[in-house]
């Protein structure tokens, strides 16, 4: 079923619910939508700090201590 498909079956089927259910379905679809946005938002932000440089420069920084400065070594065993 494609699209437009489903929202002329999902008008029909509001236009048979009273007033007051066909209100929770607006409130309902106004939640998804704002779920929606804000995924999209999110993955955009993600997708920036992806391709941002700002900390580009750590992996050009060298190493200033090593394992011979450390005073004790765990280990998980």
């Amino acid at each position: 079923m494609n699209k437009q498909a489903i929202i002329e079956q999902t008008v029909k089927a509001i236009n048979q619910l009273p007033q007051d259910k066909a209100e929770e379905i607006s409130e309902f679809t106004n939640l998804i939508i704002k779920r929606y946005e804000e995924q999209k938002l999110t993955e955009g932000i993600q997708q920036i700090i992806t391709n941002s440089q700002t900390f580009d420069f750590l992996n050009e920084e060298e190493d200033l201590y090593s394992e011979s400065d450390l005073k004790e070594i765990y280990s998980n065993d």
